[in-house]
């Protein structure tokens, strides 16, 4: 350890960390065998409507993340590495002079609806499955690129390569073009057995192949930052490819020893899994819809997609457009204080998925399953928050069988680590200990990638060392499981329905 520790002595790692509501850049100094961050600027990110189609800014947050590079600049050391990553599943097309082929798609565009129909209708579902190890979502970039074949889409035709978000910042950063393997794996396009792009699968469903880039594995270096970037912010630094699957990269900060457990990286979405060593390509998680996607070091996370605090954030947004501005910490205090295990939800009902009025269609969902509406702020955000809990019961239900062993606690990071009620209700309906924290997970794991790569620590383990004496957690006992027993068998009779 010692040697770790001088040879990393005071080195600055800059994880550029973007998510479905902001970006923000986050320094990080390894110094004594711990790490310090320091957010150095945050911007809003967003869906943009355009003519009722909704895409990304991607020269918007392209200029963001310079003016983070500038703002480094000013402090005059070189960074020892930068690394983006971003949420999954969306992508850019580029034309043969590496030119940007129009906005990408945000993944809760409409354009994916009805896709599941026409893929199996090429290759079926369990074939499909079999490829890839991939939950079947229709925000896949598999059903997005089908959409646009079926659209007869100008842009693909023109396309010579596809690069995913954080592959394409990579890019206007180094001119290198290359695919990062956590962030592919979501697509839904990678055969993980096969360690390439599942080409003959995507063939018969008429999607063009040579578009796709070569994989790198996380912590590749991708080179210096461009000179046309070095120019105009001052900025000097190597570029490292980190997980750039945010999920990836959070989970690989998650401050645990041993395999006796589970991880929810807690934010916009719930990501619950485990890590392992193979992908798990089973009957079972075709049955359980649940999804392989890469990992560092070697692994691969077996998890479940769940809705997560979307749900809140959306029911937010329309209390702030009706003129009800609510804090977070407000919401909490409302929904602590509402009536428990009154109604439940599917949280990944489809009718959550697309932005609109959320607190509306909880209600209609509600109504139209026979049980009590929320009536009021405090009882819809309490019914989220339940019903996400009781989303995580079934979910480590489903791990334990397929695992054929006995998860003993559960680690909750990310930015929902911060929600305590949410922690709590957890470690109520799961009767099970919750350690929540890092809050920080997704950039503290991009830097510590960067910094494997760099030679700054020498391993995960180490890694996950220099975490756990970093940042604090805080660990929820399960209290009474009074009420959740009835309350998990009505949520499975939802599924059921």
């Amino acid at each position: 350890m010692a040697q770790s520790e001088s040879r990393s002595a005071g080195e600055r790692f800059l994880a550029l960390d973007l998510g479905a509501e902001s970006g923000r850049g986050v320094l990080g100094t390894l110094d004594g065998g711990k790490l310090q961050l320091r957010e150095i600027g945050r911007f809003p990110n967003g869906p943009v409507n355009l003519l009722g189609s909704l895409h990304w800014d991607a020269l918007g947050i392209f200029h963001h993340l310079k003016h983070l590079l500038g703002a480094c600049a000013q402090e005059g050391e070189a960074l020892a590495g930068i690394g983006v990553d971003t949420w999954g599943v969306d992508f850019a097309l580029l034309d043969g002079d590496g030119e940007l082929l129009g906005n990408p798609y945000h993944y809760r565009d409409a354009r994916t609806q009805g896709m599941f129909e026409a893929a199996f209708s090429l290759v079926p579902r369990a074939e499909v499955f079999q490829r890839t190890g991939i939950q079947f979502m229709e925000i896949n970039t598999l059903y997005q690129l089908l959409a646009m074949a079926r659209a007869h889409s100008p842009a693909l035709a023109a396309a010579r390569r596809l690069l995913m978000m954080p592959d394409l910042l990579h890019y206007w950063l180094t001119g290198e073009q290359a695919g990062e393997f956590t962030i592919a794996t979501t697509s839904q396009c990678y055969d993980p057995r096969a360690g390439d792009w599942a080409r003959a699968m995507l063939e018969r469903m008429g999607l063009p192949t040579a578009i796709l880039p070569r994989i790198i594995p996380p912590g590749t270096v991708l080179g210096p930052l461009h000179k046309s970037v070095a120019e105009e912010t001052g900025a000097r630094g190597t570029v490292i490819a980190p997980a750039g699957h945010d999920t990836g990269a959070a989970v690989s900060a998650v401050p645990a020893v041993g395999d006796d457990w589970c991880y929810i990286s807690s934010g916009t979405w719930s990501l619950m899994g485990v890590e392992t060593k193979a992908p798990v390509i089973t009957d079972a998680a075709l049955d359980y819809n649940f999804t392989n996607e890469g990992g560092v070091a070697g692994t691969f996370r077996l998890l479940k997609n769940i809705g997560g605090l979307w749900l809140v954030q959306e029911s937010r947004r329309t209390w702030e457009r009706e003129g009800a501005p609510l804090s977070y910490d407000e919401l909490a205090a409302r929904a602590s204080a509402a009536k428990p295990l009154r109604s439940v939800i599917e949280p990944d009902h489809p009718s959550f998925l697309a932005p609109g009025d959320m607190p509306a269609r909880i209600r209609r969902f509600c109504r139209d399953t026979g049980q009590p509406e929320p009536s009021d702020v405090g009882a819809v955000v309490r019914c989220i928050l339940e019903s996400l809990a009781l989303k995580y019961r079934w979910v480590l239900a489903c791990l334990e069988k397929m695992l054929r062993r006995r998860i003993a606690r559960v680690h909750i990071v990310g930015g929902g680590a911060r929600n305590r009620l949410l922690s709590q209700l957890a470690a109520d309906a799961m009767q099970r200990p919750v350690i929540a924290g890092p809050v920080e997970a997704t950039a503290i794991g991009n830097i510590m990638i960067q910094a494997i790569a760099a030679g700054a620590v020498g391993s995960l383990p180490q890694a996950r060392e220099i975490i756990a004496a970093s940042f604090p957690t805080e660990t929820y006992e399960p209290g009474s499981p009074a009420g959740w027993d009835e309350a998990y068998s009505r949520y499975c009779a939802l599924l059921d329905g």
